[in-house]
């Protein structure tokens, strides 16, 4: 995106995104775009490709480490992570997820944990779950300098007091998500993620809201969208989130990548002439 101007365009004549940014996107009507990231590889790819924020999720705990949930990632495994994308990216915003247990004790730790990322990490911004239960926390850490996208809506780190993958703010539940909405905002958030609501609730919350909205699965109507990349580019195995669109099939394509070479190998065609020294 451009110096105060909307998000698009060659992505080599954009300047870095800022939490500005956010808001003119939000107030001229472009949309926002954000995949996760954990390596420098995509990172840059992703970056030149110009997707405007990155994220380096606690899904790490998944689609890196193996975790079954997120909530084992600490704050040590993730911080190499965190380093390694933003020292990637020229130009895309780099933000990074407090893990489970980092801040939810009181303000002091979560204000602990979001400067050592920012000063460890070289990331712009810092990610926390929760809407009401978590302003204090928000507050106190925008407050010290750091900037914070919240998450509100299904929150991955609290799965087990939820019930499992449940889409959240039905029925009654859409008077909780408004309140947490203006929790996060009126605590200095300058963005907030809603995961796996109602796209009729999230468009409620987008109007009512003046700072931007990122939808998880949360419809057409928020202010930008984000998704996990291993899921958005067919690298996950198992099941896939409705909301999720795959655009590449990266998974299939190293599995026969990997075959050809195991053939190749096996049959004496590897390394060829045009291989060896």
């Amino acid at each position: 995106m451009r110096e105060e101007a909307p998000y698009g365009g060659a992505p080599q004549n954009l300047k870095r995104v800022r939490t500005r940014h956010f808001q003119n996107a939000k107030r001229t009507g472009i949309k926002i775009t954000g995949l996760t990231s954990y390596d420098q590889l995509t990172a840059r790819i992703f970056d030149e490709a110009g997707i405007d924020f990155l994220l380096v999720g606690d899904s790490a705990a998944n689609n890196v480490l193996g975790y079954e949930t997120t909530l084992p990632v600490t704050v040590d495994e993730l911080i190499p992570l965190a380093r390694a994308v933003a020292g990637a990216v020229s130009r895309a915003f780099v933000i990074a997820d407090l893990p489970f247990g980092s801040y939810e004790t009181n303000s002091d730790d979560a204000v602990h944990t979001a400067i050592r990322m920012m000063k460890e990490t070289g990331a712009h911004a810092v990610k926390l779950e929760g809407g009401e239960r978590s302003a204090e926390q928000i507050r106190r850490i925008v407050d010290a300098g750091v900037p914070v996208m919240a998450h509100i809506g299904f929150t991955p780190q609290s799965e087990h007091q939820l019930g499992g993958h449940v889409i959240q703010g039905r029925g009654a539940g859409e008077d909780q998500l408004l309140a947490d909405a203006r929790a996060v905002e009126a605590a200095g958030a300058f963005a907030v993620v809603l995961e796996m609501v109602p796209a009729d609730a999230a468009r409620k919350v987008t109007a009512e809201l003046s700072i931007p909205t990122i939808s998880v699965g949360a419809g057409p109507h928020c202010d930008g969208q984000l998704l996990v990349w291993t899921d958005w580019a067919g690298l996950t195995q198992g099941r896939i989130p409705k909301f999720v669109k795959q655009y590449a099939q990266i998974g299939q394509t190293l599995r026969e990548a990997a075959r050809a070479w195991k053939a190749d190998v096996e049959g004496g065609v590897y390394p060829g002439v045009e291989n060896s020294y």
